[in-house]
């Protein structure tokens, strides 16, 4: 069992995804559709075992324990991100392969504000969506264009350590939990004692790592950081709902003056079928969303973000109908990825009967 080499044929292939299951031949999931590594044997529970012994290493032990287990490495020249598991007394794997290199936030194609986002020296900026969307390579092409641009001391926190940074004008410290720190409520913690200019959150995943986020941005620092949340409002309702209802009023006060931008992010089969792009939805917070945010007035905030494009807002449905108007997307996937949908058909052929 060489678990490189099906790492070497999914790079050939284009794969964003590897996929090991005892009883199925390898999975590459390839413009976001599965598809089985060709002439390939189903894998054995042995196969499985020696691909969790070779992807896991020094961290076996406790998969054997826990059961499942986050890590990175890099494999024919190629950083991937893995997690193993048990599942039905077997091992399982999915590798998610990353860029070769960190994109220029230029070339990704997103709202022209986000490029706008990286001049900024506190507060807190959210890039959301579902696994998968882009998220990790967005952030690093932010921070990696901060670290062209001006000096800074940069602190990420990530489970695990996905892209790796070469300074040039910034220095990085770049913590994994599990391995450096415990979690990260505790790293960010930390975090406040540690002198950073910009700290990387890599999950925001419960009410203290959200709280903690928020006093550092309120003391000074630029926090970025994600949610598996589909739009700005899901977020904004996300983390206020994150907390009891006696502080929910204090918190929508903290978030209302610490927030800067909320990035949600949709990757979408483009019309040659060979490839997915980026549809953006991005909410600048100006002080009319403040004002909504700290009034609990959140389901307006989309309304003032359709009449916002002169701040810089652009909302999913137009960033998806902008996409399909520059033959990027069929009218099927835009349908598809609308969040009003009514609102989009009715920029659509009627001759599609959508």
């Amino acid at each position: 069992m060489n678990v490189e080499e099906i790492v070497r044929q999914a790079h050939q292939l284009g794969a964003s995804d590897v996929h090991l299951i005892k009883g199925l031949p390898p999975y590459f999931r390839v413009v976001g559709r599965l598809v089985p590594q060709r002439e390939s044997r189903p894998l054995t529970k042995d196969d499985c075992d020696q691909a969790a012994a070779q992807l896991a290493g020094c961290q076996l032990e406790q998969l054997k324990a826990v059961g499942e287990v986050d890590l990175a490495r890099t494999m024919v020249g190629r950083r991937v991100r893995v997690n193993l598991f048990r599942q039905q007394g077997s091992f399982s794997a999915a590798i998610r392969l990353l860029a070769d290199e960190i994109p220029a936030l230029e070339k990704l194609d997103l709202p022209p504000k986000v490029l706008e986002l990286t001049d900024l020296h506190q507060g807190l900026v959210l890039v959301t969506g579902e696994t998968g969307s882009g998220k990790s390579t967005t952030l690093a092409a932010m921070i990696d264009k901060i670290n062209h641009t001006r000096a800074a001391h940069v602190l990420t926190l990530e489970d695990p350590v996905e892209y790796q940074y070469a300074p040039d004008r910034c220095i990085f410290n770049q913590r994994e939990i599990g391995r450096d720190t415990a979690s990260f409520a505790s790293a960010l913690r930390a975090a406040l004692r540690e002198d950073p200019d910009i700290i990387l959150v890599g999950e925001m995943r419960d009410r203290e790592t959200i709280e903690t986020a928020m006093t550092a941005a309120e003391t000074g620092h630029l926090v970025l950081g994600t949610l598996h949340t589909n739009s700005a409002v899901d977020t904004i309702d996300r983390i206020v709902d994150a907390f009891p209802a006696d502080r929910q009023q204090q918190i929508r006060v903290q978030l209302s003056m610490t927030l800067q931008a909320v990035l949600s992010q949709q990757l979408l089969p483009t019309t040659l079928g060979t490839g997915r792009t980026a549809a953006c939805e991005l909410l600048v917070v100006t002080a009319a969303v403040r004002n909504q945010i700290r009034e609990g007035k959140t389901p307006q905030i989309a309304g003032t973000m359709a009449v916002s494009a002169q701040e810089g807002s652009v909302t999913m449905d137009a960033s998806v109908l902008r996409l399909y108007q520059r033959g990027r997307i069929s009218a099927q996937v835009a349908a598809q990825a609308a969040r009003d949908k009514d609102f989009v058909k009715k920029h659509l052929p009627q001759s599609m009967g959508l």
